[in-house]
């Protein structure tokens, strides 16, 4: 296996605007507590494919609840290559833990847009057997993989990248 990639947390500021998005009036006290206790992702064996992302705040969905998660984390990677995140399996597994869009896709290129690449999660507890979940801070709850990509021969796309969500679609 080569290396293609590297994790680090955004900036403070950045952390600090997503978690004021999901929490509004949250004090900047809390949220520099949340933000030196991000741990980056790992894989949890020399055998995973995935690293692991974990919670920066514990959080509690009951089926049906969705909730938008800010990572604080952001990932540098070589380009013709994606990150594909995933709910955690076990999770999807015991409460059909969803990710909104199905699978989220980071681009190489994302991590240089305005929000620094802030990599966010919108889940969704799809339990159809009435189970709450619950995950506590540090625990991981979504994996993502690299995948290395190609391209058509004919591509000649030469449009960059500033945002997420839908931004390479205006």
């Amino acid at each position: 296996m080569r290396g293609i990639a590297k994790f680090s947390k955004v900036s403070f500021d950045e952390f600090m605007a997503g978690v004021n998005d999901v929490m509004p009036g949250i004090s900047k006290e809390e949220v520099e507590v949340m933000y030196d206790d991000l741990k980056l992702p790992k894989r949890a064996t020399k055998g995973s494919a995935g690293y692991d992302f974990y919670a920066p705040y514990t959080f509690t969905l009951k089926p049906g609840e969705t909730i938008k998660i800010p990572t604080g984390i952001r990932a540098r990677m070589d380009e013709e290559w994606v990150l594909c995140l995933y709910p955690r399996s076990g999770l999807g597994f015991k409460y059909r833990l969803q990710l909104n869009n199905t699978v989220g896709i980071i681009d190489s290129d994302y991590y240089f847009s305005d929000n620094e690449g802030h990599i966010f999660a919108k889940i969704t507890n799809d339990s159809n057997e009435g189970k709450e979940l619950t995950v506590d801070k540090g625990l991981g709850f979504m994996q993502g993989l690299f995948m290395e990509f190609g391209t058509t021969v004919d591509d000649d796309v030469t449009e960059e990248r500033n945002g997420g969500f839908g931004s390479t679609s205006r």
